[in-house]
């Protein structure tokens, strides 16, 4: 896939410099960067263990590293406090978990709505918005989301990322849970989201075919993010 239309003359959604992190005495990132912009998909790989959760922890301001920064939108996470910090991630991220993380006796709108509530948009803002995303994302109507498929379950979990207009969007293993076709159709929303929505998109994956479909690919070996060539085996 190629560059995204444009992407050059955005601002970063996402900025990484000089991150530094170690886990006792293991150092798990010496150097890190990483830009991502406004309709940009960037794909992270790399074996177990080298530390693609943490990261997506550092970019959620879960894990505070020893050195470096991690700007959302221009802002610099890193050393927030945790109101700033809840009201930044609330507004600017959308996180895709592997499992949806759905609350299983809510219905599907219920379940995107929450974050929207959560965020204190009105009600019937929220409704109306989240109803909007579960029809473009073609999730059916149901009374529980343990109704659905899982690849329904995984599109209600993109909608309720979706519902405050995020301009990051994480997706951590977002197909490893789902058959081949679920994989499929999952993969091919998620990577249209970034122009759908112009928000940046960061997935982390083992998958290699899942990786390929971004618009850049980068592996996480040796403390650093190394860019793969395009095409290249992840």
């Amino acid at each position: 896939m190629g560059a995204a239309h444009n992407t050059e003359t955005r601002q970063p959604v996402l900025e990484i410099q000089g991150l530094k992190h170690s886990l006792g005495a293991r150092e798990l990132f010496t150097d890190l960067s990483l830009s991502l912009r406004a309709g940009e998909s960037v794909a992270v790989t790399g074996p177990s263990g080298s530390g693609k959760s943490t990261l997506l922890s550092c970019v959620l301001g879960l894990v505070r590293p020893a050195a470096g920064s991690v700007k959302v939108t221009g802002t610099d996470i890193v050393g927030l406090r945790p109101g700033r910090l809840a009201v930044l991630r609330s507004q600017a991220i959308g996180m895709v978990f592997q499992f949806g993380e759905l609350l299983p006796e809510l219905s599907p709108l219920d379940n995107v709505m929450l974050a929207a509530l959560l965020a204190r948009t009105k009600r019937d803002d929220a409704t109306v918005r989240a109803q909007q995303l579960l029809r473009e994302l073609g999730v059916p109507q149901a009374e529980t989301s343990q109704e659905l498929s899982g690849g329904e379950r995984q599109r209600t979990a993109v909608a309720r990322a979706l519902i405050n207009e995020p301009a990051l969007l994480i997706a951590d293993e977002p197909t490893g849970a789902l058959d081949t076709e679920s994989r499929d159709r999952t993969a091919d929303l998620l990577f249209g989201l970034p122009r759908r929505y112009a928000c940046g998109l960061l997935v982390v994956t083992h998958d290699p075919g899942i990786a390929a479909r971004a618009d850049r690919t980068m592996r996480l070996e040796a403390g650093a993010l190394k860019a793969l060539p395009s095409g290249a085996s992840a």
